[in-house]
């Protein structure tokens, strides 16, 4: 029996994991796990689960949220890191959505867990010294977005010397259709429209402008230890494919199902075991095709600007991520345009000095001051309107 922690929990990832563990409840106890605002649902999960320890990140909602003797109501980041770091957790599953999910991730392989993540923010932002520090503490990291389990199957079918190249698939999201110069026009109602995931906002707008797949390539670079020359996206409309390995020979190993995030969950459960489940297989008779073609990187220049960031290393990852989490939050709020986003990107990445082979101190730096150059464009940009 292991115990496991889940962090962000009531988001998408985080109830899907809480369903998958539900059906293994005789291999895994949901020890604790962890919420920002939606402490409604977190108390039914508390109900249901019965953890001995619960955080709470939003210091409203803590102070409203009502205690009990049973499970320990933990606050914040610190709260964070002490579910991490409790000696009986044997599995932290890192299901937040931004940089937030950055020191948790730390905190639980220096306190040797194995990390399974959905939170490609850390990997983005300090992956080498996530990897080194997993190497140290002999722990595991696992992925748990589709895209990076699918690398990571297709991947034991050879050797590492063997591989070409990783192939990433993105469904193009709803704007793969649309004109360039019909994107300055694009509302946020429509951003959050999704053609094949349900997500949460700001990775759902991250999926609009191609930055989330863009960081999936940062993301596999260090997962993998993968040049980003050998780092490719394809767009897959049909999200069959989740992801591919094309090895030396020719050969290309791609991992299919239908699009269901419990899958990849499970799989960093148990990997390499495989166990059966009510997930609902493919039906190859109902697939009618399978399209792929290149991304337009005129149209989502996010993916270049990942790409730039990827080889200036050093502080950049850590900056366009913070610059991102800025622009997506003024987009959603309705200050910028969604063609803005990117743009403030790229400004605050051009304005910064990268700083070579950074400690932890120096990332957390480099983001604070990428939050408040962006900031600062997107004010001067709200002045002069959109």
């Amino acid at each position: 029996m292991k115990n496991v922690v889940v962090l962000g929990s009531t988001g998408s990832i985080g109830r899907n994991t809480l369903s998958v563990l539900s059906d293994f409840a005789d291999r895994f106890k949901v020890f604790g796990f962890s919420t920002n605002t939606n402490t409604d649902l977190l108390q039914k999960q508390i109900q249901r689960f019965q953890p001995q320890m619960v955080a709470i990140t939003d210091r409203k909602g803590f102070e409203a949220f009502q205690k009990t003797d049973e499970t320990e109501i933990l606050f914040g980041i610190a709260g964070l890191k002490k579910l991490c770091s409790e000696p009986e957790v044997d599995l932290v599953i890192n299901a937040l959505v931004g940089s937030v999910g950055l020191l948790p991730s730390f905190e639980a392989v220096e306190s040797g867990k194995d990390l399974a993540i959905a939170n490609k923010e850390t990997l983005v932002i300090a992956g080498g010294l996530l990897i080194r520090k997993a190497k140290e503490k002999n722990v595991r990291i696992l992925p748990i977005d589709s895209e990076h389990s699918a690398i990571l199957q297709c991947l034991l079918t050879g050797k590492k010397e063997e591989v070409r190249r990783l192939i990433l698939t993105a469904s193009g999201g709803p704007f793969l259709d649309r004109k360039k110069e019909d994107l300055k026009n694009i509302k946020v109602k429509e951003a959050l429209s999704h053609p094949t995931w349900e997500m949460g906002k700001k990775i759902t707008v991250d999926s609009a402008t191609l930055m989330n797949k863009g960081l999936e390539v940062i993301e596999a670079h260090w997962l993998f230890d993968m040049p980003a020359d050998k780092i490719r996206i394809l767009i897959h409309p049909q999200s069959i494919i989740h992801s591919m390995v094309e090895f030396v020979d020719g050969s290309l190993i791609a991992q299919m199902s239908v699009p269901d995030m419990k899958i990849p969950i499970q799989y960093a459960l148990f990997c390499p075991e495989r166990l059966p489940t009510n997930n609902r297989p493919l039906d190859l008779t109902q697939v009618k095709n399978l399209t792929f073609e290149e991304p337009d990187q005129e149209k989502f220049p996010c993916l270049e600007i990942c790409y730039q960031a990827l080889e200036m290393g050093g502080t950049a990852p850590a900056v366009l991520n913070a610059a991102n989490e800025l622009a997506v939050k003024a987009f959603l709020e309705e200050k910028i345009s969604f063609v803005d986003i990117c743009e403030i990107v790229t400004a605050t990445l051009k304005h910064h000095q990268v700083m070579e082979n950074p400690s932890l101190d120096d990332i957390l730096n480099a983001d604070k001051w990428s939050r408040q150059e962006a900031e600062r464009i997107i004010n001067s940009r709200s002045e002069v309107g959109m």
